[in-house]
């Protein structure tokens, strides 16, 4: 087992000695498109929505004099608010999740409640963060596709009357009442006298 572990540290090792350093004349691993922040920028800009966005107002004028740095700087501003909505999301659409499949087990007072609660625990939301940005990074668009399943989920009727099974009633049946227990009556005789 530690003979594994120290390949395995070997070769990671390796890896990252092979890696271009950041010096300046060494290419970056992802080649940056400045024209697609440009557009996209450009895109918010039209749509009213680059102080919610990235924070500061833009005018289209402001858009056509920024550097190629600053281009840079303001796309990876809109990155973060992206990524920081995404996870602000899903996290609470898995949380309604888990919410209502626990209310199929258990009854749950106050669902609302419940869910500002965790969604205020720092753990949890620490934990469902870095779950979320691991999702986003291995799935990419297709965290579209979940996410309308987690939202799908929210407006499905999980209460447990429609899931439960119900009991027969106990069998505290009068005799009379059950035809095959009911002991029948024989007329009575007159010979007998």
């Amino acid at each position: 087992m530690a003979a594994q572990v120290t390949d395995e540290m070997e070769e990671v090792m390796q890896l990252l000695e092979s890696e271009p350093s950041g010096s300046p004349d060494s290419k970056p691993l992802v080649q940056t498109d400045i024209s697609f922040m440009r557009e996209l920028l450009a895109i918010l800009v039209c749509t009213g929505k680059a102080k919610q966005a990235i924070g500061v107002h833009l005018t289209h004028e402001q858009m056509k004099r920024f550097t190629d740095k600053e281009v840079e700087k303001h796309y990876k501003r809109y990155e973060a608010h992206v990524g920081a909505k995404t996870t602000e999301t899903l996290t609470e659409s898995f949380l309604k999740f888990a919410i209502n499949a626990l209310g199929i087990v258990v009854q749950v007072k106050n669902a609302e409640a419940l869910q500002n609660e965790l969604q205020n625990d720092y753990i949890i939301t620490n934990e469902l963060s870095d779950q979320a940005g691991s999702l986003a990074l291995k799935c990419g668009r297709m965290l579209a596709v979940i996410n309308v399943a987690l939202i799908r989920t929210k407006h499905i009727d999980f209460s447990p009357p429609h899931l439960l099974i119900e009991a027969p009633p106990p069998l505290l049946v009068k005799a009379a009442e059950v035809p095959s227990l009911a002991i029948p009556e024989v007329p009575s005789s007159t010979t007998a006298e």
